[in-house]
């Protein structure tokens, strides 16, 4: 069901004037993203002052496992409309085999059954594509997740894989598209229970906050903050959008990356490595305070 945003749209451009531009953390990440092989972009949102920083931050970038969110939105449409029941059981059939990746979900007999909710913990922790492409169907495919993402004023942000009239669009761009602003919009307004309703939007939260890909840019937050994460990368493009709940200042931010020269699955791939250092630049600039100190992967036995 799509819902009226007419109220929501109309405050939008009253919302977007009053954020003012952090001149200084600009400054400090503009000299981070110096030299980097690739197009790059970054935004953030200081929710305590209401300040933000915008790189190529309206610039279209390759979702990868991004795309996860909007479809994520679609199946909780389905849930939150008594379409769908999030604790009710599917059956998994073998034309659902997924052969990219590491998948749990391809590993499944015919005729297995197994939770929707499970299905989307596994295409929200781990990333699931098996798990991710079932849902992007049961939510009623591309197009309507792409309808839903229009009645909701998102405008860059698509599904394109196996979405008819989307054809152009995902030779570009792969599975899914964004911008590193519209995608912060996205996250910001589940935060804030703006996105569908407040039950809705809370589950949505719990759900990105279970995340197993945590060596980017959360390996460089505290565990015991609370963060929602989605990350995603193919061979030339590395992406990450995170809230972070930290008690002094709570932030949201994303990094987007394309055309990268660096394509390697290493952890010191470069678009990596940038992500980390942001995610640790925006930690110590938020919390100037804190004595936490990162452990690197090579610290962990």
């Amino acid at each position: 069901m799509l819902r009226p945003t007419l109220l929501l749209l109309l405050c939008i451009p009253l919302i977007l004037t009053a954020q003012k531009t952090d001149t200084k953390l600009q400054s400090q990440i503009k000299f981070l993203l110096q030299g980097f092989h690739g197009n790059v972009g970054v935004f953030v949102h200081d929710l305590k002052h209401n300040k933000i920083v915008a790189l190529n931050a309206d610039s279209v970038f390759p979702t990868a496992s991004i795309v996860k969110m909007p479809i994520l939105l679609g199946i909780m449409d389905k849930i939150t409309t008594g379409q769908l029941n999030y604790h009710q059981r599917l059956t998994y059939t073998d034309s659902l085999f997924y052969d990219e990746g590491d998948d749990i979900l391809s590993s499944f007999k015919d005729s297995a059954t197994i939770e929707l909710s499970k299905v989307m913990m596994l295409m929200l922790t781990i990333s699931d594509n098996c798990a991710s492409l079932w849902l992007q169907g049961l939510s009623g495919g591309g197009k309507r997740i792409n309808e839903l993402l229009d009645s909701l004023g998102f405008k860059n942000t698509r599904v394109n894989s196996r979405t008819p009239g989307r054809e152009a669009d995902r030779s570009q761009y792969g599975w899914g598209q964004t911008t590193p602003r519209e995608i912060a919009g996205f996250m910001e307004r589940v935060v804030n229970n703006q996105l569908l309703d407040k039950a809705s939007d809370e589950k949505m939260l719990r759900l990105l906050g279970r995340q197993y890909w945590d060596e980017e840019a959360l390996s460089q937050i505290p565990p015991g903050v609370f963060v929602a994460d989605k990350n995603g990368a193919v061979d030339e493009s590395r992406n990450e959008v995170v809230y972070v709940n930290s008690n002094n200042n709570p932030y949201i931010f994303s990094i987007f990356s394309k055309n990268n020269a660096d394509t390697s699955w290493e952890y010191n791939n470069e678009a990596w490595v940038l992500t980390r250092k942001l995610s640790s630049l925006l930690w110590q600039y938020y919390n100037p305070k804190s004595k936490w100190q990162a452990t690197s992967v090579s610290e962990v036995k």
